[in-house]
C-alpha cells in the first residue's frame, strides 16, 4: 500500500511515500490458523460481505496496563489504520497500536497444555502473574 501525495499549492508535485513496513511478524502457524478461522467464519450464515482481516491492537487494561487484542474484522479505515499482507493474511493495525507493536511476533500454539495465539512483544518491560497483560 502506498500513499500518493497531492500536488502542493505551488504546483510542485511531491514524491509518493511508501507505506511503513509491517511492525509485526506473523508466523506460518499463526497465518494458517487465521486463514482457517476466516474460512470457517465466511462459511457461517451471518458472515459479512467482503474481505476479512486480522485486526491486531493494543488497549489499556489488565494488571500491568496493556493488553493485545486479536480479532477478525471486515472494517478498515484509511485514516486510522495501516494494512499489511503477511504470509497471505491481511493484517490491520491502528496507528496508535503501531507504536507499541514494533518487533512483536504473533504465533499459534497447539500443544497439550496450550492452544491459541500468543503475542511476544520485545518492548514489554514486565508482565502480570497470569501473563495476559504487560507494562512498557
Amino acid at each position: 500500500m502506498a500513499t500518493v501525495l497531492e500536488p502542493t499549492a505551488l504546483g510542485v508535485k511531491t514524491e509518493p511515500t511508501a507505506a511503513p513496513p509491517c511492525p509485526v511478524t506473523l508466523t506460518e502457524r499463526a497465518a494458517s490458523e487465521v486463514k482457517r478461522a476466516i474460512a470457517d467464519y465466511k462459511a457461517g450464515e451471518d458472515a459479512p460481505e467482503g474481505d476479512m482481516h486480522l485486526r491486531l491492537r493494543v488497549q489499556g487494561g489488565g494488571c500491568s496496563g496493556f493488553q493485545n487484542k486479536l480479532d477478525l474484522d471486515p472494517s478498515y479505515n484509511e485514516k486510522l489504520d495501516h494494512m499489511f499482507e503477511v504470509n497471505g493474511v491481511k493484517v490491520v493495525i491502528d496507528k496508535r497500536s503501531m507504536l507499541y507493536l514494533e518487533g512483536a511476533t504473533v504465533d499459534f500454539h497447539d500443544d497439550l497444555n496450550k492452544r491459541g495465539f500468543s503475542v511476544t512483544n520485545p518492548q514489554a518491560k514486565g508482565t502480570c502473574g497470569c501473563g495476559s497483560s504487560y507494562s512498557m
